[in-house]
């Protein structure tokens, strides 16, 4: 559960972060990172099966043909013979866009080049807008032929923990990835986190990834730093208790990176 972006450290950073256990590296077109993150997926030594790999088609190649294009482009630079998944970076570009990647993306599923497809940055809108799509795919095609949404990616923490869109997400089964989930260590001196540190004497990070973690959402911290590639990874020797975990409920809505979720293109 890596997110990984300079492209001239990521080879190491992966490679490392495979020593200390992790398996999922969360990779994009516009973080120029594929090709060094799938150079260490084949120096690594372990078994192609057992890595994770996610790329993103990034908001400039929105629409079919752009898509199919960042498709190819992926696999040039990466050599790969399939990518696990593939996510909509965000829902630029307007319906006919949205709904033409989807097609892209649907194609290169069935065609075994991608293992499982979904969505990033997507507000409820958004996603309406897709399953609608997808219905309308299956009408067209039969059952089961317009693709699911396996995965949503947002930006998720105690200051932003997105109800609507988990809500959504968990009555469909979507699995639901968490970037920025330690908030970019910008709300470490919180109250209520240092009583939390302070209690289990973890950091602050780990707390959050805890929180991440028994709010059954997948954390992607990202970090260039060897030593807390490995702190991130040491969260499962403790758990907050309910009470803990409603402390961390603040009901603020506070992104600390982008906030493509609210576009209305």
């Amino acid at each position: 559960m890596t997110s990984l972006r300079p492209a001239d450290v990521a080879e190491e950073v992966v490679l490392h972060s495979f020593k200390v256990g992790y398996r999922h590296v969360d990779s994009a077109r516009v973080y120029r990172n594929e090709g060094p993150c799938a150079e260490a997926i084949k120096k690594s030594g372990i078994p192609r099966s057992e890595i994770f790999f996610t790329s993103k088609v990034p908001p400039r190649a929105m629409g079919y043909e752009a898509t199919k294009a960042s498709i190819k482009s992926s696999f040039s630079q990466t050599e790969l013979e399939y990518i696990d998944l593939y996510l909509i970076h965000a829902p630029y570009g307007g319906k006919e866009a949205r709904c033409g990647t989807w097609l892209a993306l649907l194609e290169a599923q069935q065609a075994g080049q991608i293992r499982s497809i979904g969505v990033s940055n997507y507000g409820t809108h958004h996603l309406d807008e897709l399953e609608s799509y997808i219905q309308e795919l299956e009408a067209q095609n039969g059952k089961g032929k317009g693709g699911e949404i396996s995965v949503g990616q947002w930006e998720l923490h105690p200051w932003l923990a997105r109800p609507d869109i988990v809500e959504w997400c968990r009555k469909r089964g979507v699995v639901i990835q968490a970037y920025c989930p330690i908030v970019r260590g910008q709300r470490f001196e919180e109250p209520v986190l240092k009583g939390l540190v302070e209690k289990y004497g973890k950091t602050a990070a780990q707390v959050l990834l805890r929180w991440s973690l028994q709010k059954g959402v997948v954390p992607l911290p990202k970090s260039v730093t060897l030593s807390r590639i490995e702190e991130n990874a040491d969260v499962f020797d403790f758990r907050l208790t309910d009470e803990e975990m409603k402390s961390l409920e603040t009901g603020e809505y506070a992104p600390c990176s982008w906030d493509p979720t609210t576009s209305n293109d």
